[in-house]
């Protein structure tokens, strides 16, 4: 093999390993950035459950909240906890503007279904305090009053 072959295969090695260690460099790269952009987005907001013995812990005091029964109106007139406003869960999207941020939001309706959607709705629409207290009912089956 002549100098001139030799020189030609070094260089043509030469420059698949420098190709390779710019690939994997690069690469490297856009894994970190992919990862770190990853780790950086905003965490999932989930709403809690509260009990009506932990709502009352929480929140008896006076400590600032919005109640709110999210059945329908005439539910709401039948009976409902002190203090709660009604926007029922078939129109809360609508009412958002009614519903400041910043401070908890407790829900609740009959059984606890329409107040899990309701708190889904909420957490979707970026509310950060949100408490799940389920049905008026498991409220009055503890002796608690209703309105």
């Amino acid at each position: 093999m002549t100098k001139k072959s030799r020189s030609s295969q070094s260089s043509k090695r030469t420059f698949i390993i420098t190709f390779t260690v710019l690939a994997l460099i690069i690469g490297g790269a856009a894994w970190i950035s992919t990862a770190s952009s990853a780790s950086t987005t905003a965490p999932v907001i989930v709403s809690q459950r509260i009990t009506p013995l932990e709502y009352q812990n929480e929140f008896g005091d006076g400590t600032p909240h919005l109640l709110i029964d999210v059945r329908t109106p005439q539910e709401f007139t039948s009976g409902h906890i002190q203090n709660a406003i009604n926007i029922s869960v078939e129109t809360l999207q609508a009412r958002l503007d009614e519903v400041p941020g910043g401070s908890p939001v407790v829900v609740y309706c009959r059984s606890g279904n329409r107040s899990a959607s309701a708190a889904q709705i909420l957490t979707e629409n970026g509310y950060q305090q949100v408490y799940d207290l389920g049905g008026i009912r498991d409220w009055v089956a503890q002796g608690l009053p209703i309105q």
